[in-house]
């Protein structure tokens, strides 16, 4: 009896655990609209940043106006986002707003790897031709060298001196002069 009675418990014990120790497996299923949001998210980014940069470039060309003289490789395109920047009289360096100045026109050209530069060396009406002719070049190549070293590539800037030959104000004092003492800068199309 007292077998057929641990028999009886054992039985109903052994259902009782196929019954409890089987349960269902609970699916959670993910919202679509979460998944695909989650999923978007990514191409969302990346499709605002392709806009911007879309943007910056339409922006960009729109600024391009041909110049009147055609350069040695063709035509020449200014640009009123590369700024000029100015030098103290008879010198050739770099002054802390003017490379405020190349670090903007830098991060623009580096943002379009296929333009290619010239920069323009400029003196005042003070000194020789040949004297000038140099200080312009010396100036032309300050700017080329700061620009390489913020990540501009050397190949894509090439500079030339005008000298006193180009004044930007035709003006016979210290305002004209300073105004005339630049580098300035120009794109050579593609």
């Amino acid at each position: 009896m007292v077998r057929k009675s641990l028999s009886i418990i054992i039985l109903i014990l052994c259902f009782g655990l196929i019954l409890t120790g089987c349960p269902k497996k609970t699916v959670v299923k993910e919202e679509p609209s979460v998944k695909r949001a989650e999923e978007l998210a990514p191409r969302k980014e990346k499709a605002a940043k392709e806009e911007a940069k879309k943007g910056r470039e339409k922006e960009f060309e729109k600024s391009l106006v041909a110049k009147k003289e055609p350069g040695i490789e063709g035509e020449i395109l200014e640009s009123k986002l590369l700024k000029d920047i100015h030098f103290d009289f008879d010198k050739y360096d770099i002054r802390p707003g003017d490379a405020e100045v190349l670090k903007g026109n830098a991060a623009l050209l580096i943002k379009h790897p296929t333009v290619k530069i010239q920069i323009e060396g400029h003196c005042d009406e003070r000194g020789t031709i040949e004297y000038n002719l140099a200080l312009g070049e010396r100036r032309a190549n300050s700017a080329k060298k700061y620009l390489i070293s913020l990540g501009m590539p050397a190949d894509r800037i090439s500079t030339i001196s005008y000298g006193k030959e180009k004044p930007l104000d035709p003006g016979h004092n210290e305002e004209a002069w300073a105004k005339n003492r630049r580098d300035h800068f120009i794109i050579f199309s593609k």
